[in-house]
């Protein structure tokens, strides 16, 4: 068992155990939502593990609070995902990988959260999360996982305390104040 396993193993399952209510809750709440919603509390979807191997990724249809993230946790815990690594592909997007591109991403579980979903709003062009997932297969550690675990839960804290702000008051982003057509990549 590699550290990263190990840290997957024992992070996973103590996260697990303290989501578990608010996931119980949530799942509740989405099965008995309004009829005719988005069709059961869970989003089931194939996707490319370790080796290659597709496998049913299950999560919560909801993004509050990264739920849907969380509900993944037993994932991690079964080994079929990692905290921390390159974001999972469906069989679609693996193919268009081609065979040389899938190869360094099968040598890695996929992640619940990566370099590339820490750094997703940073403004960088469409085609640099592959670069990161890139950077990270090859230089992946457990500093860096730790690394990218605090700043993936200091985005999330982030984004649940905005939704606490007085109502009233604008909260403008620079992209609130740039000329229609304006792109970063230019």
């Amino acid at each position: 068992m590699t550290a990263k396993r190990t840290l997957d193993l024992l992070l996973g399952s103590a996260l697990l155990i303290l989501v578990a209510p608010a996931l119980a809750v949530a799942a509740a709440a989405l099965a008995v939502g309004p009829p005719g919603g988005l069709g059961g509390a869970l989003r089931r979807e194939t996707r490319i593990g370790l080796g290659g191997r597709p496998f049913e990724l299950r999560s919560l249809r909801t993004r509050r609070l990264r739920l849907d993230l969380l509900s993944r946790l037993p994932h991690v815990v079964r080994g079929q995902l990692s905290l921390v690594g390159p974001a999972p592909l469906t069989p679609e997007e693996a193919a268009l990988l081609g065979p040389a591109a899938g190869r360094w991403r099968e040598s890695l579980r996929p992640g619940l959260t990566g370099l590339a979903q820490v750094r997703s709003r940073s403004g960088m062009p469409w085609d640099e999360p592959a670069l990161l997932d890139a950077h990270y297969t090859e230089h992946h550690g457990t500093g860096l996982d730790l690394a990218i675990l605090t700043q993936s839960a200091h985005i999330t804290l982030r984004a649940a305390l905005s939704g606490l702000r007085l109502p009233g008051k604008a909260h403008l982003s620079d992209t609130d104040h740039r000329l229609p057509g304006y792109s970063v990549a230019e």
